[in-house]
């Protein structure tokens, strides 16, 4: 399905929930909502689905106007946050009560089914039991389970996993991309974790305090930011930013310290957690600082850094043990700078490979 926001936006009282926007999704694929809390992810998921009605604007499915149309009119399937099943049926009977609804398919068929997204999501061995006899992850998958079998052309999902721990986290955030590449639904994910919008890759919407501020393919977002604002959310850990001065041919950090790029007048600097080493390299500038902090998670060191140039985070692939206090130097190459204008705006991205 074709969904399409036409100069949508939602005001309750004199509070602004969502500001004017456009935005047309991808048929058939996954786009992400990412974004803080309150940046209005839900209050656009709701619109979507016409649980709420836009203040102004028309949401258009198939190029036909839908805006007044209430949810129960809509062939839309919903996930929250809170997992929602049916606490007096049995797993196989919530995952085939929306078959069941729509009719034209026989017992024997609804069971294969529901057999069938049984075993997608490792809970075939819990059809017979209630869902108050399951754990937190497994009631999540029933709830993923029967919105996968109502196959509506639009599936919503307002962060799934984040009433999960990390574990069980990891475990769905693999899964799911693999069930949304083999649907045929338009998916909309909404998700405060940009880590989430990598791995389910399509297409991402990044939101902050009710704007749509960039809205493109996943990796494009994610490495062309077009402003501060964007980089800030998709980032994590957050980019490390600096206040600098172009001088022309170079970006001057401090004196002495300059990045080999073109600038002039008052910049912001970006510089991925990711981009910044401990071993240096032919063409590296230098940054010295030292360590206050060294976090080890999962195969990752983050290593906080007092610097002469301000604080930085780096993230170390391997596990690595520093000393607190120790005098640490790091090392980034200038083409591995993001820089930004006066106005926030992205005047110059790293180069793609580096």
């Amino acid at each position: 399905m074709q969904l399409s926001l036409q100069g949508i936006s939602h005001r309750v009282g004199a509070a602004e929930h969502l500001y004017p926007l456009d935005l047309t999704l991808q048929p058939g694929a996954v786009t992400v909502l990412l974004g803080a809390t309150q940046a209005g992810k839900t209050t656009l998921m709701r619109l979507m689905a016409g649980l709420d009605r836009p203040t102004a604007g028309k949401v258009l499915v198939d190029g036909v106007d839908v805006t007044g149309m209430p949810v129960r009119e809509r062939n839309v399937a919903m996930v929250y946050q809170q997992f929602i099943n049916y606490p007096s049926m049995t797993v196989r009977d919530n995952i085939a009560s929306p078959l069941k609804l729509r009719g034209g398919a026989t017992r024997e068929a609804i069971a294969k089914q529901v057999d069938q997204l049984a075993e997608r999501l490792h809970i075939e061995m819990h059809l017979d039991k209630l869902p108050a006899q399951l754990s937190g992850g497994q009631q999540q998958r029933v709830a993923l389970a029967r919105a996968l079998a109502k196959n509506a052309p639009l599936m919503l999902l307002d962060e799934p996993l984040v009433n999960l721990d990390y574990k069980l986290r990891e475990e769905l955030r693999e899964e799911l991309s693999q069930l949304f590449a083999t649907g045929g639904s338009t998916v909309v994910y909404a998700t405060t974790e940009p880590a989430e919008a990598l791995l389910l890759g399509g297409y991402t919407a990044v939101l902050d305090a009710g704007e749509l501020l960039q809205y493109g393919p996943t990796a494009e977002v994610f490495h062309r930011p077009t402003s501060l604002r964007v980089a800030r959310a998709f980032s994590d850990p957050p980019m490390n930013l600096l206040p600098a001065q172009g001088r022309g041919e170079r970006i001057e950090l401090m004196p002495g310290l300059a990045l080999a790029l073109p600038a002039q007048g008052a910049v912001t600097v970006g510089l991925r957690a990711s981009a910044l080493r401990v071993t240096g390299q032919p063409g590296d500038l230098a940054i010295k600082g030292k360590v206050e902090l060294a976090e080890i998670s999962g195969s990752d060191t983050f290593v906080h850094v007092h610097s002469e140039v301000g604080e930085l985070v780096a993230q170390l692939t391997g596990v690595h043990y520093f000393e607190l206090g120790a005098p640490i130097t790091l090392y980034l190459q200038s083409a591995q700078a993001y820089v930004f204008d006066a106005q926030g705006a992205l005047a110059i991205a790293p180069q793609r490979g580096r």
